[in-house]
């Protein structure tokens, strides 16, 4: 059975989508078009043609960058294992950041476990408490 030849010419949208960095081809797209993505520190288009060697820059949410080089081109999208051999990241490392506790999930009242629901007068008394402490 004859292997399948890789195709020469594909759109960098197209590209994008099938090695998993966006969700659909349209958000590759207005990425595209809303200037997150770079050839080289240079605006491109969706219909850009994509070339081995070629590096891009994306600018993903949350403030992180990729950096991709293209290794092989692939215009179908497939499993992420077949997808990341046709480009090479030369992102750097992401770095974790704290997360600050959430004020507004926070259980300021502690009641005993097994106690049952709360009555009139523990409700009352809840109550009160969240007024004087706002």
């Amino acid at each position: 059975m004859p292997e399948k030849q890789e195709k020469q010419e594909i759109r960098l949208d197209s590209y994008l989508w099938a090695i998993r960095m966006y969700k659909s081809r349209s958000l590759a797209s207005d990425a595209i078009k809303g200037n997150k993505v770079k050839l080289n520190d240079e605006l491109v288009k969706p219909a850009h043609l994509v070339k081995i060697g070629e590096r891009y820059t994306l600018s993903m949410p949350q403030g992180v960058k990729k950096i991709i080089e293209v290794s092989g081109l692939i215009d179908k999208r497939q499993s992420f294992e077949i997808a990341k051999l046709h480009y090479i990241d030369h992102s750097p490392p992401v770095e974790k950041t704290e997360k600050l506790e959430s004020m507004f999930f926070k259980v300021n009242i502690q009641r005993e476990r097994g106690s049952g629901r709360p009555t009139k007068k523990d409700r009352r008394d809840m109550n009160d408490f969240r007024k004087d402490g706002a």
